[in-house]
C-alpha cells in the first residue's frame, strides 16, 4: 500500500484495516509510511455466511496463535475495558445462579467476569494452548466455571452440552473469526432455556471489518492546522474471507471473515431468534484522543469499532 502525499494545504494517510486490539490496548491500523506496497487477499463468495473450506485452516492458525495471543493480551486492553465488556453486561443482564455459555473463551477473561457475578458458566474453545492458560488464570470461583475444548463449527459437539440448560450463550469477538457460523447457530434454539438469550459482540461489520480503511485528513481551518479522522467503507455488503493482523508483531496472520450486519442478524432470525437490543459503544469522552495514532478509533468518537447484539426466542 501506498500512503501519498496530496499536494495543497491538506495531507491524506491512508491506513489499511487492522483487527481491533494492539499491545497498548488501542486500536490502530497497521500503518507504516515506509511501506510501499501491500498484498491483500480477500475472497469473495456468495451471500452465504459460512466459509467450511477455511474450518480447518482457522483451526490451525489458532493453534498456533493462543499462546502469543494471550501472552500479549491476556490481562485485557482498552476495547475490553471500556467498549466490549461494559456493553456485554448491559445486555446480558444477568443474574445470580443463571448458567451461561462462553462460546470461544479464548484464556477466560469474561467467563470469570460472570463467575464473579454470580453465574454458572460453562466456557469452551477449540485452542487447547487457551484452556489451558484460562484455567491456570482461574484463582477464584473455580467452582462456577467449567472449562471445555470443543469446536464451534461443529454442530453435533456443540449440541452434546445438552438441550435447554443455559439461560444465556456469549460470544465475545468470535464470530467474525469463525469461517461457519450457521452450526452454532442452529443449535442454540436447543441450547437455551425457554425465553433464553444470545449476546454476541463482533468488529463493527460496517466501520471495522472487510476493506474499511481508517483514514486522517490534515487540513488548515481558521489558520490552524486540523486533523481529522474517520473510515472509508467499500465492498461492504459481499461477504468474503480474507487474512489479517490483529496486534502489530503477530507471527502469522489469521483468519477474518466479512459478514455485513444484514447477513449477520439474518443468520440468526432463521431459527427463530429475534433483535432485543443493541449497542455500539464508542470510547468516553475521557478516553479519546489517548492515542498519538491518528487512525486510532480513540480518535474517532462518533465511530463504532464494534457492535454488541442481544438476540432472543421467541
Amino acid at each position: 500500500m501506498v500512503s501519498p502525499i496530496l499536494p495543497g494545504p491538506g495531507i491524506l494517510l491512508l491506513g489499511r484495516y487492522s483487527r481491533s486490539i494492539n499491545n497498548s490496548g488501542n486500536c490502530f491500523p497497521v500503518f507504516d509510511s515506509a511501506i510501499t506496497h501491500a498484498r491483500i487477499i480477500i475472497v469473495f463468495t456468495k451471500l452465504s455466511p459460512d466459509f467450511p473450506e477455511y474450518d480447518d485452516k482457522t483451526r490451525d492458525i489458532w493453534d498456533r496463535l493462543a499462546g502469543w495471543w494471550d501472552d500479549k493480551i491476556g490481562d485485557g486492553n482498552s476495547f475490553q475495558d471500556y467498549l466490549i465488556e461494559p456493553a456485554t453486561e448491559r445486555l446480558l443482564a444477568l443474574k445470580a445462579g443463571e448458567k451461561v455459555l462462553d462460546i470461544g473463551c479464548g484464556a477466560g477473561r469474561f467467563a470469570r467476569r460472570m463467575a464473579a457475578l454470580g453465574a454458572i458458566v460453562t466456557a469452551f474453545d477449540q485452542a487447547e494452548k487457551f484452556l489451558v492458560r484460562a484455567r491456570k488464570r482461574t484463582t477464584e470461583n473455580a467452582e462456577r466455571i467449567e472449562y471445555l475444548k470443543l469446536n464451534a463449527t461443529d454442530a453435533a459437539a456443540v449440541l452434546s452440552l445438552g438441550e435447554r440448560c443455559f439461560d444465556a450463550v456469549v460470544c465475545t469477538m468470535v464470530l467474525m473469526d469463525m469461517s461457519s457460523i450457521t452450526p452454532l447457530i442452529s443449535s442454540l434454539p436447543r441450547l437455551l432455556s425457554q425465553d433464553g438469550r444470545f449476546v454476541f459482540s463482533v468488529l463493527h461489520p460496517a466501520f471495522n471489518s472487510g476493506t474499511a480503511r481508517n483514514v486522517a485528513e490534515h487540513y488548515q481551518q481558521d489558520g490552524r492546522l486540523v486533523t481529522r479522522s474517520s473510515v472509508t467503507v467499500s465492498d461492504y455488503t459481499k461477504p468474503f474471507a480474507f487474512k489479517g493482523i490483529g496486534i502489530r508483531g503477530q507471527p502469522e496472520p489469521q483468519y477474518y471473515f466479512h459478514r455485513s450486519i444484514s447477513l449477520l442478524f439474518n443468520a440468526c432470525f432463521r431459527y427463530g431468534f429475534v433483535l432485543d437490543g443493541i449497542e455500539e459503544p464508542v470510547f468516553p469522552e475521557d478516553f479519546t484522543g489517548r492515542s498519538d495514532n491518528p487512525l486510532s478509533f480513540d480518535r474517532m468518537p462518533l465511530v463504532p469499532p464494534v457492535l454488541v447484539a442481544r438476540m432472543v426466542l421467541r
